[in-house]
């Protein structure tokens, strides 16, 4: 049903109550998945701890973070962006992750999972989606809601030579109380 869509690369999610919290998890077209982990059945539902360790309630695994990949069909919007030579990856999404709201222990998973995908490559055009364009491709429905809900998916496309875009501005995002984060990305 969905053919001319990228699949969203590896998106996790943390979640980090202020205190132990059951926290149940819901996408809002689940036909969109395409592999998860812990498997998503009508949800996952975990106990989340502040340090951001889940125990699944259903296996009672202790997870890091929830897993899916799935389908993507925002179209992409190549007029906006970043042009990022290969060797200056790891650098540009330090800062830009940072700004985006991840820590630095998000934000290294971030970088080791995409930085060999793009460094090799001579220039990258790099945009990230905006929240509106995630949410409409995909709601998480999250039960107790958290406070702020960071959500990043970066656009990516390795080039042999530059081209011409308009800088995208990102705005500083601030983490505030419980806080669920996810990132992940769509290779164009």
């Amino acid at each position: 049903a969905y053919m001319s869509a990228n699949v969203i690369l590896k998106p996790i999610i943390y979640i980090y109550p202020e205190e132990e919290t059951k926290v149940k998890v819901k996408v809002s077209d689940p036909k969109k998945l395409t592999c998860t982990y812990p498997k998503y059945e009508d949800g996952w539902e975990v106990l989340a701890k502040p340090n951001g360790d889940l125990v699944d309630l259903k296996t009672n695994r202790n997870l890091y973070a929830l897993y899916w990949e799935g389908i993507n069909t925002i179209k992409a919007n190549l007029k906006e962006g970043f042009i990022v030579e290969g060797e200056n990856v790891a650098k540009f999404l330090e800062e830009k992750l940072e700004i985006l709201g991840l820590n630095e222990r998000e934000a290294e998973e971030f970088i080791v999972y995409w930085l060999p995908l793009m460094e090799k490559n001579k220039y990258n055009y790099i945009r990230f989606e905006t929240i509106d364009e995630i949410n409409e491709n995909l709601k998480l429905e999250i039960t107790p809601e958290p406070e702020t809900l960071i959500r990043i998916n970066m656009e990516f496309k390795g080039l042999s030579k530059p081209i011409d875009v308009v800088e995208q501005r990102l705005e500083k995002v601030e983490r505030k109380g419980y806080t669920v984060v996810e990132w992940g990305g769509t290779k164009l």
